[in-house]
């Protein structure tokens, strides 16, 4: 254990899981939808839909959205931020099967149409989880540069995504593969100790049966 799971991170309170990870659930679809968000369709769960309006969760939500960080003390004030950056949201309530009881369910658009679908789940301490990235599940949580690959499932995609991170002396740490069925989509997410240069996603994004590239870098912004 860390000295940042005693403590908690350094937040706009009031809470660190339905506020700080709020932010961060917010924060980590912007990455993953990999350009500025101008849509957004937020269904809460659980905890989250019950008292997280009295904790700030739907403000914090929108703020990580934004682009902004748990200890900004914009938070509070997110929604006219929004309006300002032409980010149009809405919350509604969702029912989920075997989700944490803070999960939401986020639909967003980018500003050149590139749309994506993430459910999250904040799990205390400011640590989040992304559950489902476009109906498939992934349960990765995004802290080393990770590069998520959509694809369709037929052979050969994993071997080029490996071949490409070895060619460009990127080590795997950890690699997780996910399918919603055979020969259907499937997702890669693959968490690396060092970072993937542009040219290497590049090429990847051009490969037949690849439908879409995000990687998240952790020092990175959008």
């Amino acid at each position: 254990m860390n000295i940042f799971e005693i403590l908690g991170p350094v937040m706009v309170g009031p809470s660190s899981s339905h506020t700080a990870g709020a932010v961060r659930i917010g924060l980590m679809t912007r990455k993953l939808l990999a350009e500025r968000p101008v849509k957004a369709s937020i269904g809460m769960y659980g905890s989250f839909d019950a008292t997280g309006r009295g904790h700030g969760t739907d403000r914090a939500l929108v703020a990580g959205l934004l682009g902004m960080h748990p200890d900004d003390m914009r938070i509070p004030e997110s929604f006219a931020y929004a309006r300002e950056a032409g980010l149009t949201f809405s919350f509604e309530t969702v029912q989920l099967r075997e989700a944490h009881p803070n999960s939401v369910v986020i639909e967003a658009v980018g500003e050149n149409g590139r749309d994506l679908t993430v459910q999250a789940s904040s799990l205390g301490g400011g640590r989040i989880m992304v559950n489902k990235l476009d109906g498939i599940d992934v349960n990765c949580t995004c802290e080393m540069p990770t590069l998520i690959v959509h694809n369709m499932d037929q052979p050969g995609h994993v071997a080029e995504v490996t071949s490409m991170l070895s060619h460009k002396s990127v080590n795997i740490a950890n690699m997780s593969l996910y399918r919603d069925k055979r020969g259907g989509r499937a997702v890669m997410v693959v968490e690396t100790d060092q970072p993937i240069p542009k040219e290497a996603l590049k090429w990847l994004e051009h490969l037949e049966g690849i439908l879409k590239v995000t990687y998240i870098n952790v020092e990175g912004e959008i």
